[in-house]
């Protein structure tokens, strides 16, 4: 019986936050690239939360534009609330987050890549891997199409065998009722992939009409907004603004909780699959934090053109009866009305351990994931790991180096690191504390720290790297120039200082010194400043965290020198480590289950200890040694 047959350079899977990024950096870097979807209506769906960003995340969405993709930029067009958090908190931590309008994002994202050259959508389940001696070769799809590939990036998000379940209900369906992908997981197996079962949950959406909005604390956004792309102009951004809120569960709520744990599938052994330790449901948060009687609840618009809001903070898989009466105690949703269920959500996901920092499959060459696939959660994560696995894949193809983001050079390094090095039994997500260098990887740096790479590899224009070099040459020259102002005692000094609450000048000092006051800053000096030369608000603000935090910053940049030795020290892929008798019986073990790439890798993998990292370094220079006296 005759089938379609196609050929292509690379066959994307999927087609949410991941998939859209991995299609996109493959098609821009010249690939021709099919990308699958069990819906055209799904591309860039938010199937929970409506907003992009927030703590640490947007860190994320800052690199991914940094280095050329696209989420930042769609959501530049697409919010309707902005935000940046942890204001009152130092610079490392400061974070943006945007409501999203979820339809718009969606539509879009879609746009984008229909009008995206070298690309082309298809809406078909991808039943079938198709590998040849441990490399892939293509796809099979459910119609029995094949499309031969070079290469194949699986971002299925949670759609694997999807079951969403809540009470006694349980259906065989992807997030909000969508088609789950049935059959991909039995290839999967047979190719020896190591599977999990994970689940995340979602709340209730309830109709904006039945709420009382008097009871609760209006949530505005901030007077100025500030852009997540930094090739969107802010004042474009500038927009009135969608007011979210905040209310609370109480003790009620919680008894009604408590008296239904039976029935909660959570608790029942219905669900298989592991939940979010840091995105708990509220029956979690009822049982594991008995001390606290109350617990937050914002409530979030899901776009301008939609009643639907959405109950941030009570996710939940209890029975619909449970559910009416659980959000009704909560203050202003007496008379709610709820348009969609809250529901949990299994599905199958990989062990990431099984992926280069390439996020290239160690076993099957060729063949690329990311998302929630790798066991991760949060649109952030996921299309920050779908962009690096679509450049990896093109570079691939094109015989050039893939690349891999270290833990010092950006949070996208420290998300695959620690997806691909250490044992995740919970979805993963991503926090400020998991960096080590957050001073260094701030959001507001993205760009100076991420772009020429995005340059390198083809995904950022000749006039957009340009445009950094300038930058940072304005930076260098003003951090350079306020070392050398004078400032003296004058009137208009001391006044000024007073003024700003600042201790009075007792003899001269330079403008940088002052900048360095924790009470003052570069802007609130320009009075004081008339040969300041007339700088982008960006580049300001630059110059004042290099000013301030110059002392640890030149710190963790010293540590950042010890970690890129050892990074450095490459470890060959063919080493026999059972050959080397010095390393304890546990690190062999380890070190031949993840088959790291770098001593520094190695360093971080669980059950490998400083002693065996000596024994390793001791190892690898006779290793050299022995390579270069047999000449190769």
């Amino acid at each position: 019986m005759p089938v379609v047959e196609e050929y292509c350079d690379i066959v994307v899977v999927g087609a949410g936050h991941a998939g859209c990024e991995a299609a996109l950096a493959a098609a821009r870097l010249g690939m021709k690239t099919m990308m699958f979807t069990v819906s055209v209506d799904s591309i860039a769906l938010m199937p929970c939360n409506p907003n992009i960003g927030g703590s640490s995340k947007g860190h994320l969405v800052r690199e991914i534009d940094a280095l050329g993709g696209e989420m930042g930029k769609n959501i530049d067009k697409t919010f309707i609330q902005s935000k940046m958090l942890n204001v009152s908190k130092g610079p490392a931590v400061h974070s943006l987050r945007a409501q999203a309008d979820k339809a718009e994002y969606s539509r879009s994202m879609r746009k984008v890549l229909e009008d995206t050259e070298h690309l082309q959508i298809k809406q078909m389940e991808v039943v079938e891997l198709l590998a040849e001696n441990g490399e892939i070769t293509g796809v099979k799809t459910y119609s029995g199409a094949v499309y031969h590939a070079k290469a194949v990036i699986l971002c299925t998000g949670t759609y694997l065998k999807a079951r969403c379940i809540y009470g006694e209900i349980s259906s065989y369906t992807g997030p909000n009722g969508l088609q789950a992908a049935n059959y991909l997981t039995d290839s999967l197996k047979k190719l020896g992939v190591k599977m999990y079962r994970f689940k995340t949950g979602t709340p209730a959406r309830i109709d904006k009409r039945s709420i009382d909005f008097e009871k609760m604390e209006e949530q505005f956004g901030d007077p100025e907004v500030v852009p997540f792309s930094f090739t969107t102009d802010p004042e474009d951004v500038q927009i009135d603004q969608v007011s979210c809120w905040l209310t609370y569960t109480n003790e009620h709520t919680h008894e009604i909780i408590r008296q239904n744990l039976d029935r909660s599938p959570l608790y029942s052994g219905m669900i298989e699959g592991t939940g979010p330790r840091y995105c708990p449901s509220i029956e979690d948060k009822v049982v594991k934090f008995s001390d606290k009687n109350r617990h937050q609840v914002f409530i979030e618009p899901e776009g301008i053109h939609t009643n639907e809001m959405y109950v941030g903070g009570m996710s939940s898989s209890l029975p619909e009866d449970v559910q009416q009466q659980m959000y009704r105690t909560v203050p202003g949703l007496e008379h709610a009305n709820i348009v969609r269920n809250a529901y949990a959500i299994e599905y199958d996901c990989i062990d990431a351990r099984q992926l280069d920092p390439t996020l290239e499959f160690k076993n099957i060459k060729g063949l690329f994931s990311g998302g929630q696939f790798n066991g991760s959660s949060g649109y952030e994560e996921a299309a920050a790991q779908g962009l690096i696995a679509g450049i990896n894949a093109a570079l691939k193809i094109l015989g050039r180096e893939m690349i891999i983001l270290d833990r010092s050079e950006a949070y996208i390094g420290v998300l695959i690191d620690d997806l691909v090095t250490k044992e995740n039994k919970e979805p993963y997500r991503m926090m400020t504390s998991r960096a080590e260098y957050r001073l260094l990887l701030r959001q507001d740096n993205a760009d100076l720290r991420l772009t020429e790479k995005g340059y390198e590899i083809g995904l950022i224009s000749r006039d957009r790297y340009e445009r950094l070099i300038e930058k940072e040459r304005q930076i260098e020259e003003e951090v350079c120039r306020v070392e050398q102002v004078h400032i003296g005692g004058t009137k208009q000094v001391q006044d000024l200082l007073m003024e700003l609450e600042s201790t009075p000048l007792k003899s001269g000092t330079t403008l940088a010194e002052l900048i360095r006051r924790p009470e003052l800053g570069y802007q609130v000096l320009a009075p004081i400043d008339p040969g300041r030369p007339d700088l982008p608000k960006d580049v300001q603000v630059q110059v004042e965290i290099n000013l301030k935090y110059e002392g640890y910053i030149r710190r963790q940049l010293k540590q950042v020198e010890q970690f890129k030795k050892l990074e450095k020290k490459k470890l060959p892929p063919d080493l026999d480590y059972d050959q080397i008798s010095s390393l304890r019986i546990e690190a062999k073990q380890k070190l031949k289950e993840y088959r790291p790439v770098s001593i520094g890798q190695a360093s971080r993998i669980a059950g490998v200890s400083p002693a065996d990292i000596s024994v390793l370094l001791v190892h690898l220079e006779q290793y050299r040694r022995n390579q270069e006296q047999s000449g190769r």
